[in-house]
Order: C-alpha cells, then structure tokens, then sequence
C-alpha cells in the first residue's frame, strides 16, 4: 500500500489504467497483465487520465506506474498489431502521439516510475514523463523494435535523440540493445536509480518525491510552468522561447505564491505556498 492518503482505484473506461489522487498527487497505474502492454484502448485511458489530473486542481503532479513488479511496460501489444489493418496501425500511433505530447505538455510534473521492464514503447511513454526514476535491478530498457523490422513509432526516434544525442540514439535503436537502468542513468536517458526493498517500497518512495514538489514544500504552479518554458523553449529558436519565458514569468510574478515567496525570503521565514 501508498503511504501517501490517495483515493481509492478508479478503473477507467477501457480497463487499462487506473487513477488514484490524493496530497497533492495523481497516481497513473499501468495496468494490462502479464506485461501491461498498450493498445489503443490502453492509449485512450492514458488520455482520459491526463485530462483528469490536468483539470484537477488539487493535483499537482502525476507519476506514471505500472502494475506487478516485473514490467513498467513492454511496449505495444504486438499480437494486437498482427490483427489489425496498416491504416489502423497508422492511428493507432497518431493518437499514441497526441496522448503523449498531450502528458508533455501539461503544466504539471510528471514522473515516470520504473519498476521492472521499460522496453519499446514502454520507454516512449517514459520518455514523454518530465523525470524517470527506476528501481535497482528491477529490469532493462531500450528500444528493440529493429528486431520486429519497425522502428520507435511513438515518439522513440523524437524523444531519444532530444535525450541522448543523433549518434547515441541511432547505436541504441539499430541495434536494438536493452540496457541496466545504471547505465540509462550515465545517458541520462533516466534520472535516478534507487535501491529498494521491494516494488511497494519503491512507488511510496516515488510518490513521497512527487509530494516534495507540492503545495506548501513547492510553488507548483512555478514547478509546472518551468517544465512549460523548457518543453516548449527547446523546439523553437531562442528569441522566441525567450519571449515565451517572459510571458510565464509575467504569470508568475501576478500569483499568490510568487508573493508569498518574495515576502518570506525578506521576512527571513519559510515560504507557504498554495500553488496559485
């Protein structure tokens, strides 16, 4: 069980993921055994969850998960992809990208936690999270789909360069290598490695990291408008992220926290933010 006081399970509409909240916090759950690979109906939970934490005020930041201990996730469910048609094939990753730039942008953290396996598209979805942290020997990651004469359709070939750099990325994805989360983490490819007990001891580590950045420890809503600057700001040219930073920061300065902020530091007392 969570240490943190979320809601109970909600199972959404396709059964694939389920969504609890709670201090601050949004628990996104893959869920799709044995190896909780997506498929549409996976990708369409996954959009309804985000819209969920997104309009949630009281959420503040959402961490991804996957059910059992072995798999964060394996990827697309590749039986799935032998019944189907190539246009369906070609929508099914047209939504897989818009759910996930939609996660990408939404003006809240996001943390990816890896317990077990992260393979394929698995490490798509990872990949659009805002940090990724993995526990010990728990599994690899990589992106294998060379081997199924494909490539990382779901954003791999985008995300991983923007990672890793052009000759990294194309040594991972044509070879098609799995890797320790020890050596993702030399890459950068993910942010933390902790050692844990056991997988319920990692998630409640997780989730009481995704709290830090919450309402009163974090201005959340600065929190989340940094991760905008940089998600956005790294794909246009810099005058125009500079401009864009401006505008976030206008925002910023007009809020209750950047008040509460500026009056605690000349008040010599620690801040209470509210995120607003």
């Amino acid at each position: 069980m969570t240490t943190l006081a979320l809601s109970t399970p909600k199972t959404l509409a396709n059964g694939k993921v389920t969504y609890r909240s709670g201090a601050g916090v949004a628990l996104l759950t893959l869920t799709n055994p044995p190896a909780n690979g997506y498929s549409h109906a996976m990708m369409r939970d996954i959009d309804e969850a985000v819209l969920m934490a997104r309009f949630d005020d009281a959420v503040h930041v959402i961490v991804v998960a996957g059910a059992g201990e072995k798999f964060f996730c394996a990827g697309a469910d590749i039986a799935m992809l032998n019944d189907v048609t190539p246009s369906f094939k070609y929508q099914f990753c047209l939504h897989a990208n818009e759910t996930l730039l939609r996660l990408e942008h939404t003006p809240k953290l996001v943390i990816a936690a890896l317990g077990g396996h992260c393979v394929g598209g698995g490490l798509e979805i990872a990949m659009a999270c805002d940090l990724r942290i993995a526990r010990k020997d728990s599994g690899k990651c990589g992106v294998p789909e060379i081997a199924l004469g494909v490539l990382p359709g779901t954003g791999g070939t985008q995300r991983l360069v923007r990672i890793v750099g052009k000759s990294r990325a194309i040594e991972l994805m044509a070879t098609g290598r799995l890797m320790a989360y020890e050596e993702a983490l030399t890459l950068g490819l993910v942010n933390e490695v902790r050692a844990t007990g056991s997988d319920d001891e990692f998630l409640n580590g997780v989730l009481a990291y995704a709290q830090s950045f919450c309402p009163p420890n974090k201005a959340s809503l600065s929190v989340g408008l940094i991760k905008r600057a940089v998600q956005t700001g790294a794909e246009i040219p810099l005058e125009s992220g500079l401009a864009l930073e401006r505008e976030l920061q206008a925002r910023l300065f007009s809020s209750l926290d950047a008040k509460e902020g500026i009056a605690a530091f000349v008040e010599k007392r620690p801040a209470k933010f509210q995120g607003r």
